[in-house]
């Protein structure tokens, strides 16, 4: 996040908004709300550290209450040159989480989590994080898994995450990051210009 545009605060949080970069909407299977992140989405090169620590306190966390939660991440599609804030921007995030949020943190469902994010959170993981919440990843290579633990229609995931399972299906080498996915086009990354129905969501019944 070091190269943040000198974009307002206020435009900032606009961003993180329009996009849905973070929404709670639904239940898993043992009735705790769902927090679902779209990696994806999230304007790193826009969005500095503190605004995004302002806006999980005041806009997401709220919502999440003082009862058990989950977290769906969805990794698919994530490049680091546009979606990773940096190690550094992590910690402070995560020091930043109240006490009874990480606390309340059930589970992480972590969705296509590639070779690349498995050996980054196996060597920087539990410095990253507390060993509470690091022990509370669950890494899903596939969408259908997801369900094992999270109701079906309670979650919208963007039809690009389905496209990508399907990719994995044929060439499941990409799963340990020895196949390129270049030949799928997902879309264009979003931008303070691009509206978030680039992509089309799928919410299952």
């Amino acid at each position: 996040m070091s190269g943040v545009s000198s974009i307002s605060e206020a435009e900032q949080e606009e961003l993180l908004e329009k996009l849905e970069v973070f929404k709670v909407k639904g239940k898993d299977k043992q009735g705790r709300k769902i927090l679902r992140i779209i990696g994806k989405f999230f304007p790193a090169r826009f969005v500095s550290v503190e605004v995004l620590k302002k806006y999980l306190e005041e806009r997401v966390f709220p919502k999440v209450g003082k009862r058990k939660f989950t977290v769906v991440y969805v990794h698919t599609g994530v490049q680091r040159s546009e979606n990773f804030p940096g190690i550094s921007a992590l910690r402070s995030i995560h020091d930043a989480i109240p006490a009874n949020v990480r606390d309340n943190l059930e589970a992480v469902y972590f969705i296509h989590p590639g070779l690349q994010a498995r050996l980054f959170l196996a060597t920087f993981g539990r410095f990253l994080f507390s060993s509470g919440v690091y022990g509370k990843l669950r890494y899903v290579s596939r969408v259908d898994y997801l369900w094992e633990n999270v109701r079906r229609n309670e979650v919208e995931i963007p039809e690009f995450v389905f496209d990508h399972d399907e990719d994995l299906e044929y060439r499941p080498m990409m799963d340990y990051g020895l196949e390129s996915d270049h030949a799928r086009v997902y879309g264009v990354p979003p931008t303070m210009d691009s509206p978030v129905s680039t992509y089309s969501m799928r919410c299952i019944s």
